[in-house]
């Protein structure tokens, strides 16, 4: 007779609690953490309806667009090209904007940007595997630009600083804004989980949007808790985002983050549902050799036998186990070491070091011009 599954195993989310920072499909992702047993605290940090489209000044960019030859397009978001193409049918225009242009390079950020443009008889010439735009920014370094006209879509936030990175290799650009991210109009309920997340009261926060991530930062500031959230994320919280877009959000205050292989709401669900219950009973990670890692509180054991830390290898230690195989930047594991420490990547150059030293050369893997991760594996 086969034993009917445990609590654990059909709740694998009961007794924590879980802070959901979206606005779209909240209802959605709420369903999906309750239904793990996770109690739910809900404070959308941008507006239910944050994809104000302003038509007048879409139409107006359009017009440029269509006024010369584009040599190359950048998609950015899904959601930004299916609105753009959607009010150019309106207009009247569709068939002349993407005949216009299909003749263009297309550069598509991600599947969802790329499923608005084959939708419309386009199709991209190239997208990253990791649906980062960083790395579509990456496939044009080095490129001569010069005399190229390109077209950056933008997903909801300025891409001002992309477009004079583009000028300086020689193109001329053209930002098609789309909808501007707006917060929300009541700000209460993300009061209330800043306060919560300063005071250990959540025990992770998801973030499905890199908009919301500077939406709660900006409230946090306003009420003065900034620092205590970031070092809440930083040793306790932890910070749960749908895919790399949004966790690089987190970058600039030095907070690690999780997020799943793809980028959609369940898997971010799922890995919840592995992240918190081993991060309560003890964080065990396989590195690269066959070892295990154990981290339990302040405790560091591999392959059983206790290792000794002193704060700044330790500290780097729990932001690249926070992250197993992913990388972390130079920036973020500055940010995590103690205070006193030098403030130069220096200081993360030699606690690097001396976590090699205690786990072993193989352990920490270098990442050139982008940070360092945990070599996790068999």
């Amino acid at each position: 007779m086969t034993p009917a599954p445990t609590t654990a195993e059909t709740q694998p989310l009961a007794g924590f609690r879980i802070g959901v920072t979206a606005a779209r499909k909240a209802d959605e992702q709420a369903a999906l953490l309750e239904r793990r047993g996770a109690t739910v605290v809900w404070a959308p940090a941008l507006s239910v309806d944050p994809n104000h489209v302003d038509d007048a000044s879409l139409r107006a960019a359009t017009e440029e667009v269509l006024a010369e030859k584009v040599d190359m397009l950048l998609a950015t978001t899904g959601i930004g090209m299916k609105a753009w193409l959607d009010r150019a049918e309106q207009w009247g225009l569709l068939d002349r904007l993407t005949e216009h242009l299909g003749r263009a390079e297309i550069l598509a950020r991600g599947p969802k940007s790329v499923g608005a443009l084959r939708r419309r008889g386009l199709r991209e010439l190239w997208a990253p595997e990791s649906e980062s735009f960083d790395d579509v920014l990456q496939h044009l370094r080095g490129r001569d630009l010069t005399g190229r006209r390109i077209v950056v879509q933008e997903h909801g936030q300025s891409l001002s600083m992309v477009a004079h990175a583009l000028r300086r290799q020689g193109a001329s650009v053209v930002t098609v804004t789309v909808y501007r991210v707006e917060s929300t109009a009541d700000p209460e309920p993300v009061f209330h989980l800043i306060d919560m997340i300063a005071d250990r009261a959540v025990d992770a926060v998801t973030f499905t949007a890199a908009p919301a991530v500077a939406a709660l930062m900006e409230a946090a500031g306003s009420t003065g808790r900034r620092d205590e959230v970031v070092t809440a994320f930083q040793a306790d919280v932890v910070a749960a985002c749908v895919g790399p877009v949004t966790a690089a959000a987190f970058e600039m205050w030095g907070v690690p983050t999780i997020y799943p292989d793809r980028s959609r709401l369940a898997a971010m669900v799922k890995q919840l549902e592995v992240e918190l219950p081993s991060r309560r009973a003890g964080l065990a990670v396989e590195l690269v050799g066959g070892h295990v890692l154990l981290l339990h509180g302040e405790d560091v054991l591999l392959d059983g036998v206790e290792v000794k830390l002193s704060p700044a290898p330790a500290a780097v230690l729990q932001a690249l186990v926070a992250n197993p195989g992913n990388v972390v930047s130079r920036q973020a594991l500055l940010a995590m070491l103690p205070s006193g420490t030098a403030g130069s990547e220096h200081a993360v150059e030699m606690a690097v070091a001396r976590l090699r030293s205690a786990l072993g050369t193989r352990a920490v893997q270098t990442v050139v011009k982008r940070g360092y991760r945990l070599a996790v594996g068999p």
